[in-house]
C-alpha cells in the first residue's frame, strides 16, 4: 500500500480546520465573528512556531554541523512563510468583519506585511545561493529581527493575548485545540518541502 504524501495530508489538515473553525464557541462582544479571530490567531502563532522553529534547527546545524538540519531549517522557513503570506488575507477578513472596515495603517498588520515582505526577499536569497549553512544563518537573523520588532510595536486593535487573558475554559480549549491541528499542518507542510528539498539535491 503507497503511502499518502505530505502534501495531501497537509491539504486534508486544511479542510479540516476549515470545518473545526465553523464550531467555535460565540463570544458576547463579537457573536460567532469570533471564529475568525481564532483562526486569524492560530494562524500566526503557527508562522511564528515555524520560525522559531527554523532558528532552532538552524542552530544546532552549525553547532552540531550537520547538513539534516541545515536542510530542516529552510524547509521550517518555508512553510512558516506560507502561513505568514496567507495570514494577511485572514487578517483583513476579520478587520471587515469584527469593524466593519480595513484599518490598513493598524501598526500590527503593517508590521505583518513588512516582514512578509523581507521573508519573500530572504527565501529568495536562500534558493539563489544555494548553500544550507547561510539558510540557517538566515533563518536565524530573521526569526530574532521578527521578534525584536513585534514587541516594539504598538497594539492598537490587538490587545494583548485575548484568548489567554479569557475567563472562558471553552474559548480557550477551542484555540489551543485549532492551533494543534495548524501546527500538524505546519507539520506535514515542513515534511514536504524537506523531501522536495533532499530530491532535488
Amino acid at each position: 500500500m503507497r503511502r499518502i504524501k505530505p502534501l495531501w495530508l497537509f491539504l486534508l489538515t486544511l479542510i479540516v480546520i476549515a470545518i473545526a473553525s465553523f464550531f467555535g464557541p460565540a463570544e458576547r462582544s463579537l457573536g460567532t465573528n469570533v471564529r475568525l479571530v481564532y483562526i486569524h490567531g492560530a494562524w500566526v502563532w503557527t508562522a511564528l512556531i515555524a520560525f522559531g522553529a527554523a532558528a532552532m534547527a538552524g542552530l544546532m546545524g552549525w553547532l552540531l554541523s550537520s547538513q539534516s538540519l541545515h536542510t530542516w531549517s529552510r524547509a521550517l522557513g518555508q512553510a512558516g512563510l506560507f502561513f505568514w503570506i496567507t495570514y494577511l488575507p485572514l487578517s483583513l477578513w476579520t478587520m471587515q468583519a469584527n469593524w466593519n472596515g480595513l484599518y490598513l495603517t493598524e501598526p500590527r498588520f503593517r508590521f505583518a506585511i513588512d516582514f512578509a515582505v523581507i521573508g519573500i526577499l530572504l527565501q529568495l536569497a536562500i534558493l539563489i545561493l544555494k548553500k544550507p549553512r547561510y539558510t540557517s544563518l538566515i533563518n536565524m537573523g530573521y526569526f530574532a529581527a521578527l521578534w525584536f520588532s513585534l514587541a516594539r510595536t504598538e497594539q492598537v486593535m490587538h490587545p494583548p493575548s485575548p484568548i489567554l487573558s479569557s475567563n472562558s475554559l471553552e474559548i480557550q480549549f477551542f484555540f489551543f485545540a485549532l492551533l494543534g491541528l495548524c501546527v500538524f499542518a505546519l507539520g506535514w507542510l515542513s515534511l514536504w518541502l524537506h523531501q522536495r528539498a533532499l530530491a532535488r539535491r
